[in-house]
């Protein structure tokens, strides 16, 4: 026996920690809970790239540790995919509405894990005890990964169109760790260790854990087993942005992604009654959906339903931007009003329109000009008509890493650059179970309402995209390790967004995102099925940069499950992970002193096909304010496929105090045919000084 969960007093834990084989204990903690268009939008296609070469997932078994799942779900049926596969040996377990017939050859497994919860809460009574999804997360992230393809999927006309996940034809194996009354950490390593013993391939986690070290932390230690066993765990970087140093989920041996928008948005259209027309961001899912010619009335502030019922009952208002728009939303919903026009260029203002319950669209301030003045110069009788259920494709710049999406680095693993890559995350549309309601419909008799598809937005969003295309790299090289696919991903990962330009963060308001934000950039599934060059690792390289971290023995004998008739080695610790990036922290002493100097050394593998080699070159030297950078050598010359070569990359500090808290750039490896572009970011910052 590896783990088991127990309530014990903490007598009873002194006693336990005394006793013959012990190891370690946690203590069980609450977990945090981190599409029809996003495959087009990154590129995936039925006639080229990595969806035919993949055979969209075929065969490739992914796990979904989560809140269970929907197996009523059309995202779930199995037309048109062969048998389970062979080396499957999991299971689908009965429980609360739920039996073993619901699954099939795409929801091959369905597994529930509680004794932690039912430990933390021994009075507790779950309303669904079974793998049956009563939250909604679950089965969204999991039609996200590998949902199959659904005609006709929409949320009340939005997002009309054709429903599929990253990798439609790959299997789904979920695992419930997640509840209506709860999720609790021991259920989550449960969850992933059962995942690891059934024979899934790629395992994603849409939760994560709070500020709390590596050998404490359930999804950390879990995830280290799975990559022993060739299992890329794929996490969510968090909600918790845009403050640095938040990210969770930064163990180097796990994929974590962060969240980014897509050109996609949700709307509804102002016409004013002189015919001029403002298109406004909305997801409104009720009746009507046209308003027509309803007076118009602009409010300076929005904070009193009793005077919006006095002075603009049955007419629309205008919000001006002068207080919380969460708390004007809730002030407009409350009153009589025929619907709200709300100011705002909060940046969070997505997660307050996709549960707007009454007819509500928000405008920027920019678009708000053209509204302000047909009011003041239409008294005493300005009009206006609003229509819903629109949905705006191709729109720019996009992606830009998303405001909430938690920035690095990683307090519990601040020498490997977190995130590694950032993945749609904001106005997800995936499947829903049907009897978990989505919105109330307040203009409609507060009509509570159900929808097999929801609109959801997080890095929880994020992860599973990630997850899915990591399934097609699976199923296109199915020898590569779990380092080799995440090191695809981020090498082959776009800094540019769809006007050509750097990525914005609107964190910063809209300057170019940084690592910290980004990570390497957005995925781009069909460039890293063939990214030239891979940086792998195994576990003595992880063991080695643990012991760096300055982590005790002790501690790394709990993340990595050793016995403890096995010693956990040292001497040979050293931080330099062979990771596809490069992070320099300096101290106050060394961010205000030149020539101070930081030196890396990696290893890549030739991945590419030509049997012959190739010859890669340092495409530019980089760039890095403040800082000379060198490369040595600045030619890898490959005379075979899966040769290793190795280089130093070194920074040495040109300039007295750094000008910037962080700075960066990019070291790009090139191939002499320029088939093959190579990217790793650099990051150097004084943001952290509390390190090994």
């Amino acid at each position: 026996m590896s783990r088991f969960a127990a309530r014990l007093t903490a007598s009873q834990l002194e006693a336990l920690s005394h006793s013959t084989g012990y190891v370690s204990s946690l203590k069980d903690s609450p977990v945090e809970e981190d599409t029809t268009h996003t495959s087009d939008f990154l590129g995936l296609s039925k006639t080229s790239g990595v969806w035919p070469a993949a055979k969209y997932g075929e065969n490739v078994i992914i796990g979904v540790i989560d809140s269970g799942i929907w197996p009523e779900s059309r995202s779930f049926h199995d037309h048109n995919l062969g048998p389970v596969p062979a080396k499957w040996k999991g299971t689908c377990e009965e429980g609360t509405a739920f039996n073993s017939s619901m699954c099939n050859r795409k929801l091959i497994g369905a597994r529930f894990f509680n004794k932690g919860i039912l430990s933390a809460l021994p009075n507790l009574t779950l309303a669904v005890n079974s793998p049956r999804d009563d939250r909604g997360h679950g089965t969204h992230t999991a039609s996200t990964a590998a949902g199959n393809f659904v005609p006709g999927a929409t949320y009340f006309g939005y997002g009309a169109g054709t429903s599929k996940g990253m990798a439609p034809r790959s299997r789904i194996a979920a695992y419930k760790v997640g509840y209506l009354e709860g999720i609790v950490a021991s259920d989550i390593m449960a969850g992933i260790d059962a995942a690891i013993s059934d024979g899934v391939d790629v395992i994603s986690v849409s939760l994560g854990l709070s500020d709390i070290p590596l050998h404490e932390d359930p999804i950390a230690i879990a995830s280290y087993a799975a990559m022993k066993k060739g299992i890329l765990v794929v996490s969510p970087a968090g909600n918790r942005g845009p403050r640095v140093g938040l990210l969770h989920n930064g163990a180097p041996w796990l994929l974590t992604v962060g969240a980014s928008d897509v050109d996609r948005k949700f709307a509804g259209t102002i016409t004013l009654g002189n015919g001029v027309s403002v298109v406004g961001e909305s997801m409104y899912p009720g009746k009507p959906t046209l308003i027509s010619k309803v007076p118009l009335v602009l409010m300076k502030t929005c904070n009193s339903s009793k005077l919006l019922n006095q002075f603009c009952r049955g007419k629309i208002v205008v919000c001006e931007d002068t207080g919380e728009l969460k708390d004007q939303l809730w002030v407009v919903s409350s009153a009589a009003v025929a619907g709200g026009i709300f100011i705002s260029d909060d940046p969070m203002a997505i997660f307050q329109y996709e549960n707007a319950s009454f007819p509500a669209t928000i405008v920027r301030r920019q678009q708000a000009t053209s509204i302000l003045a047909y009011i003041a110069t239409s008294r005493p009788d300005p009009k206006v008509s609003m229509e819903f259920g629109q949905t705006i494709l191709g729109t720019k710049p996009a992606p830009s890493a998303a405001f909430y999406s938690s920035r690095g680095p990683s307090a519990a693993s601040p020498l490997v650059l977190k995130p590694d890559v950032i993945a749609p995350g904001t106005s997800i549309l995936a499947s829903w179970p049907s009897n978990v309601s989505v919105n109330i419909a307040r203009s409609d008799d507060d009509k509570i309402l159900y929808s097999d598809f929801n609109v959801a937005s997080g890095s929880s969003m994020a992860c599973p995209h990630a997850a899915g295309v990591a399934a097609l790299l699976k199923a296109v090289h199915p020898t590569w390790s779990p380092a080799a696919i995440r090191s695809a991903m981020m090498t082959t990962a776009t800094g540019l967004d769809n006007t050509q330009k750097p990525i914005a963060d609107y964190g910063k308001n809209g300057s170019p995102a940084d690592p910290f934000a980004a990570g390497s950039g957005q995925i781009d599934p069909n460039r890293a099925t063939d990214p030239g060059l891979v940086y792998d690792a195994d576990v003595d390289d992880y063991r080695r940069y643990l012991c760096a971290l300055n982590y005790t023995k002790a501690q790394i004998q709990v993340i990595t499950r050793s016995s403890a008739l096995r010693p956990i080695k040292c001497s040979d610790s050293s931080s330099d992970l062979n990771y596809p990036s490069f992070i320099a922290f300096l101290n106050s002493k060394d961010a205000s002193s030149a020539g101070v100097v930081r030196s890396y050394r990696r290893r890549v593998t030739n991945v590419g096909d030509n049997p012959r080699g190739a010859t890669y070159r340092v495409k530019t030297v980089p760039v890095l304010e403040g800082f000379n950078v060198k490369v040595e050598p600045e030619a890898l010359v490959f005379t075979s496929k899966n040769q290793k070569l190795e280089f130093t990359l070194t920074l040495t500090k040109s300039q007295g105090k750094m000008k910037k808290e962080v700075v960066y750039g990019s070291l790009i490896w090139e191939d002499d045919e320029r088939k093959h572009s190579v990217s790793s970011p650099i990051v150097a910052t004084s943001l952290v000084t509390n390190l090994p």
